[in-house]
C-alpha cells in the first residue's frame, strides 16, 4: 500500500512539474519581431493614402506669355485649380530663367506640394532642382524639356519636340521629292521645344532638301516680323526657296505679316508650322500654312492627376507623351469652331 501511494505521488508531481515547465517555456519564447515599416514615397504628403485636391499646392512658374499656345496651357492649368479645388501658385517669368528659378525658390520656401516647371531653357536647372528635391518637394518637368540630371525631377509630361521636327520633315519630303531650298524660323535658342524640333526636321529631311537659312523669332509674332523681312531682302521666294519651316504659329502669322507686304500670295511657298492653333487653321484656311503639326497645350487635368498621384505616394511614369497629330487644309475649316486654344 505504501508503495502505491508514493509511486501515485510521483506521477502526480511529474505531470505537476512537465506543465509547469511547459508553461515557462512558452512565456520565455521571443516574439517575433515586428515588420519595418515601408519608407514613404518621396513626394508623399502626409494625408497620404487619402489626399484630396483640396489638400494641393501646386506651383507654377509659367515662362511666359509669349504666344497664344502659352496662353492656352496657362489657361489649362488656372482652369484645371479652379474645376479641382487645389492651390495654384502662379507667377509669370517674362520669357528670363532667372524670374523662374527665383518664383522655383519662392515656391520651396513655401512648402509647396509639388513644383510643375515648363523651363524657357533646357540647360542651368541642376542646382535649384536640387534644392527642391533635398526639401522633399517633388518637380515635374512639363512641356518643355531639361538637361539636367533625370533624378532631379520625377517625371517630364509633355510633347516629343523631336517627333514634331520630323514630322514637319515628312511633309517637305513628300512636297519635294526632287529636292528644295528652304528657310527656317526658329524657337528660342537653347529651348527644349527648339532644339527637338531643329533635331528632328534634319534628322528626317532629305538629302536633297537644303536649309539655306535659320534663325530664331523667340516664339513670337513680334519677333517673327523682322526675321522673315530680312529672308526676304536675302532670298527672293520661289527663285533662291521654295519653302519655310516655322517652329511654331505664332512666328507663322508674323512670317504671313512679312509675306504679304513683300508681295507673296498664299501657295507661293510651301510653309509648314508647329502648334495647331486656331491662328494656325485660320493660316491654313487662307491658304498659307499647307501643314499643322500639332503640340497641345491643355495640360493642366495631366498634370494635377500626376501630382495628386504623388502626394498618395502612387507610382507614376518617368516620361508621359500627349497624343497628337498633324492637321491639313482639307480639314481646317470643319476643325476650325471645336479648336480649344
Amino acid at each position: 500500500m505504501f508503495l502505491k501511494k508514493n509511486t501515485f505521488k510521483f506521477l502526480l508531481l511529474t505531470v505537476i512539474l512537465s506543465v509547469v515547465l511547459s508553461a515557462c517555456g512558452t512565456a520565455a519564447a521571443p516574439a517575433a519581431p515586428a515588420a519595418p515599416a515601408a519608407p514613404a514615397a518621396f513626394g508623399q504628403a502626409s494625408c497620404a493614402p487619402n489626399c484630396t485636391y483640396k489638400d494641393m499646392v501646386m506651383c507654377y512658374p509659367q515662362l511666359g506669355a509669349e504666344s497664344d499656345w502659352r496662353t492656352a496651357n496657362t489657361a489649362s492649368f488656372k482652369d484645371q485649380a479652379a474645376k479641382d479645388g487645389f492651390q495654384l501658385v502662379f507667377s509669370d517669368a517674362q520669357q528670363k530663367q532667372e524670374n523662374q528659378i527665383s518664383a522655383v525658390r519662392a515656391c520651396i520656401q513655401q512648402g509647396v506640394s509639388v513644383i510643375a516647371l515648363p523651363p524657357v531653357v533646357e540647360d542651368g536647372w541642376d542646382a535649384v532642382l536640387t534644392e527642391a528635391k533635398n526639401a522633399g518637394i517633388p518637380v515635374i518637368i512639363v512641356d518643355r524639356s531639361v538637361s539636367a540630371d533625370p533624378s532631379l525631377y520625377v517625371s517630364h509630361i509633355g510633347s516629343d519636340m523631336k517627333l514634331e521636327g520630323e514630322r514637319a520633315a515628312e511633309e517637305f519630303n513628300k512636297k519635294f521629292p526632287n529636292g528644295a531650298k528652304i528657310l527656317e524660323l526658329s524657337g528660342t535658342t537653347g529651348s527644349g521645344a527648339a532644339v527637338g524640333r531643329a533635331e528632328g526636321f534634319r534628322a528626317k529631311l532629305n538629302k536633297n532638301i537644303e536649309i539655306i537659312d535659320s534663325q530664331t523669332g523667340n516664339f513670337t509674332r513680334a519677333e517673327a516680323v523682322p526675321v522673315m523681312q530680312a529672308f526676304l531682302q536675302k532670298y527672293k521666294p520661289g527663285t533662291d526657296f521654295q519653302g519655310i519651316f516655322i517652329h511654331n504659329d505664332d512666328m507663322g502669322l508674323g512670317a504671313i505679316e512679312a509675306l504679304k507686304a513683300a508681295g507673296v500670295k498664299p501657295g507661293d511657298l510651301f510653309i509648314v508650322s508647329v502648334d495647331g492653333t486656331r491662328g494656325g487653321f485660320q493660316a491654313m484656311i487662307d491658304g498659307w500654312f499647307q501643314a499643322d503639326v500639332e503640340c497641345n497645350p491643355l495640360l493642366g487635368p495631366q498634370v494635377a492627376e500626376m501630382a495628386l498621384k504623388l502626394m498618395n505616394g502612387q507610382p507614376i511614369d518617368k516620361n508621359v507623351l500627349t497624343n497628337e497629330t498633324v492637321y491639313y487644309p482639307d480639314k481646317a475649316a470643319e476643325l476650325l469652331p471645336s479648336r480649344k486654344y
